[in-house]
């Protein structure tokens, strides 16, 4: 052993099983037994047997020194240019001034993105970014006088069924779709019970915000998943009807869409629209990978649907009594109810597993850039296609009894055209032709009088049902007429306050026609007395002796 001036004075408890190790291999034996007292004393330091031979090396060269780490003499110096250095700790205090939240993965991404921007070819590693923040982070904690923050995840990744591994580090990379029904029952704008709607949500997984959703009765389909997609890429806004106290300001477009195997996931409609924005579809390996779609579902029911007229809740056996006798809400009303829950709590709120930033803040810290605005006619493919519907002369045609006039359509008369359009508003529909394999636009059509008005496809059915049933004729404005009348006469009005003011109004009018009665026959006798007063009477004999008759 080399002599060594190094004086060992206290060894730390860490190096302690180091020290056994050596000094069961500084014990004479035979080769064999040798080998084996190396394997064991790897075994038991967690290392390899290569590791354990390097370190009874330098205990023979150092001594008891070998056996105590020095410290570098760069130690809390970072091997990267202060340029890094400054640009990580000011993108991280920024991002975490005021309300704002941001995460050292965050910031990674960030590094990223400037990194292309000034085309450095070897940013700082993620790594490298956490050794950085370490101090600014462990001051931080000290700081806080809570025991538990709480568990803070750094990397999520799904499996997907081609067995690849997707992970997870940034808004807009991972959506995910699903449907529910709704346990809540609607009547329809007569007052007439339906039934619970489907309900289909768009999630982003690294955020857990909800992007979208699509609220109807039709069964779920792959035109259903397009709507709740086209509504999660486009920026959303909603009218003063909706009592919104924030915006709902998630939009863009997802790298991967990630969905179970049913049907209506498996489509080529699915697939081509993937193709067309430029997204992969990938299908969960199993079923517990939807954990984060499907709890947005639990937490609509439990703090949302549960206090709603017309709950039934999840189990059907402990379904309320009254369920159906106090649903009230109509379809519109659901929607509107859920688009101000997930803007004003649900995306506001914060998720157990992120610590101290919202869902939004979340997806806003963790976009990799400013999301790309897409116009809506490159959105018309998500739109639901109706059957072929023949243009007539001067452009016009019509859809759901509804008249359209298109936009210099009048060149295509007597040609065949396909109809696209959105279900909750049909006074607007796109125009396309077949060529080949592919569908060409042509116009949008505007309903006839109805450009200023919105109209859902469910509204005009239902109009358009009951013009029939009373023979009047069906046309543009009765239909709307018919709408807006139901609406004024069903508007915040349960069944049980609908009987209600019927029977008030039967017996108001029952009162008025006795009153009208008792007021004619009362006339009658005024008539009557008067034209009593007023007659004069004769005595004949007076007569006879007064004038000599």
């Amino acid at each position: 052993m080399q002599q060594n001036n190094t004086i060992v004075l206290n060894i730390p408890e860490a190096s302690r099983a180091k020290l056994e190790v050596i000094q069961t291999l500084i014990e004479p034996c035979d080769r064999a037994t040798y080998g084996e007292r190396l394997r064991e004393g790897a075994t038991k330091l967690g290392v390899s047997v290569r590791t354990v031979q390097r370190l009874f090396k330098q205990y023979q060269e150092q001594g008891l020194a070998a056996l105590v780490s020095t410290d570098r003499a760069d130690k809390g110096k970072h091997r990267i240019s202060d340029f890094w250095q400054d640009f990580i700790i000011k993108t991280y205090k920024q991002g975490n001034q005021g309300s704002k939240r941001m995460t050292p993965k965050q910031v990674a991404l960030k590094v990223l993105s400037k990194a292309l921007e000034i085309k450095d070819k070897q940013p700082p590693t993620y790594r490298t970014v956490l050794r950085v923040l370490k101090p600014i982070q462990e001051k931080q904690q000290k700081a806080k006088s809570i025991r538990s923050p709480g568990w803070r995840g750094s990397t999520l990744s799904v499996k997907t069924r081609d067995g690849d591994d997707l992970n997870i580090d940034s808004s807009n990379q991972v959506w995910q779709c699903d449907h529910t029904r709704a346990d809540v029952l609607l009547v329809d704008q007569h007052g007439e019970l339906i039934g619970r709607p489907w309900l289909t949500t768009v999630i982003d997984s690294y955020s857990r915000c909800v992007m979208g959703i699509n609220l109807g009765f039709d069964a779920p389909s792959s035109q259903v998943v397009a709507l709740a997609l086209r509504h999660a890429i486009l920026p959303k806004r909603y009218g003063e009807e909706y009592k919104l106290n924030c915006e709902w300001e998630t939009y863009g477009t997802p790298e991967y869409l990630y969905t179970d195997g049913g049907k209506d996931f498996r489509s080529n409609h699915l697939a081509e629209i993937g193709v067309q924005l430029g997204f992969v579809h990938k299908l969960r390996d199993r079923p517990s990978e939807g954990g984060i779609v499907e709890r947005p579902f639990k937490t609509l029911n439990q703090s949302l649907f549960c206090s709603l007229p017309g709950y039934t809740g999840s189990n059907v056996q402990e379904r309320p009594k009254d369920a159906e006798k106090e649903a009230c809400l109509t379809l519109k009303d659901l929607e509107q109810l859920i688009v101000r829950f997930i803007v004003d709590q649900y995306n506001q709120s914060i998720d157990a597993r992120m610590g101290n930033q919202t869902r939004y803040q979340r997806w806003e810290a963790g976009l990799r850039q400013q999301p790309e605005l897409i116009s809506e006619r490159e959105l018309d493919i998500c739109l639901m296609k109706a059957a072929r519907r023949t243009v007539q002369r001067g452009g016009y045609l019509q859809f759901e009894n509804v008249m359209y006039r298109g936009e210099n359509l009048e060149r295509y008369a007597g040609d065949t055209v396909i109809v696209r359009y959105d279900p909750r508003d049909i006074t607007t529909i796109w125009i396309y032709r077949q060529e080949k394999h592919q569908e060409d636009f042509l116009a949008r059509a505007h309903a006839q009088n109805l450009e200023t008005e919105q109209l859902s496809i469910d509204e005009a059915k239902a109009s358009a049902k009951r013009l029939r049933h009373a023979g009047k004729t069906i046309s543009n404005q009765s239909i709307l007429q018919e709408v807006i009348e139901r609406e004024a006469l069903v508007e915040k009005k349960s069944r049980k306050q609908r009987q209600k003011a019927e029977q008030a109004y039967k017996q108001e009018q029952k009162t008025s026609v006795v009153e009208t009665m008792e007021s004619v026959e009362l006339k009658t006798e005024i008539i009557t007395q008067t034209e009593v007063d007023d007659i004069e009477v004769w005595d004949y004999d007076q007569l006879r002796d007064d004038y000599g008759w």
